[in-house]
């Protein structure tokens, strides 16, 4: 299992929202490029970046911000936040972006996910699936959709796509362990997704039963910036 370190952004600074609140925002570093270079000094051979204004506006504010990550950390990078339209992922991809994730437009646009499959390939594209309450929320978690996840996932089978995001919005940042029933049942119902973890990873332990449940991934965030989990050590735990 990997694990991906999480930088989100706002304002050119690396900050956490909790649950998504815009209004209970704390900024953890000013300087996100040597954080990610920190990264990849405790092992780290991934990193998941959010643009949260992007996730606001459908732009790339941070654009700058995220080249210099790219370039500085030399990890694979996977970018969220506002992927709208093939101009954004383009503009990502060409900016050295490893994969870009799909979030809003997911849900709100037909066709959009299986164009992006078809142009850029699995590989380079993957979508968001954050869950609140069993709905699939968007444009940054302030919304709710009238979409059930499971009936989402089915849907994203038969565009083609084989990596999701899968976010328990209720655990996110709030430091209570990871969602393992949903991320169980979401890895049993559908073998052939590759399933990153998101949201209330906070322990060593949570990062040994995700990897025993057969998630492909962890994300780490608050954890990481409180102090309570070491990246190093999630790294080793992890394998």
């Amino acid at each position: 299992m990997k694990i991906y370190p999480a930088i989100d952004l706002y304002a050119g600074k690396a900050v956490r929202l909790y649950q998504g609140d815009y209004d209970k925002m704390t900024v953890y570093d000013g300087e996100p490029a040597a954080l990610a270079r920190r990264f990849r000094e405790c092992g780290a051979e991934n990193l998941h970046l959010v643009d949260l204004e992007g996730a606001r506006s459908g732009r790339t504010p941070n654009l700058g911000v995220i080249q210099k990550i790219v370039r500085e950390a030399g990890l694979f990078c996977e970018v969220g936040g506002g992927i709208r339209d093939f101009s954004v992922i383009e503009t990502y991809l060409s900016a050295g972006v490893s994969r870009v994730i799909l979030g809003t437009a997911a849900v709100t646009e037909s066709g959009f996910v299986s164009e992006a499959v078809r142009r850029y390939g699995t590989d380079r594209v993957a979508v968001g699936v954050d869950i609140r309450d069993g709905f699939v929320a968007i444009r940054g978690w302030t919304e709710q959709s009238a979409l059930h996840y499971a009936d989402f996932l089915a849907r994203l089978l038969s565009d083609g796509v084989t990596t999701i995001i899968c976010t328990d919005i209720s655990r996110d940042g709030a430091m209570r362990g990871a969602g393992l029933a949903l991320y169980r049942e979401i890895s049993e119902r559908y073998p052939t997704l590759s399933v990153i973890a998101s949201g209330g990873v906070s322990s060593l332990d949570d990062i040994r039963a995700l990897a025993r449940i057969g998630v492909s991934g962890a994300i780490i965030g608050k954890a990481y910036y409180t102090g309570a989990l070491d990246i190093r050590e999630a790294v080793e735990a992890a394998r």
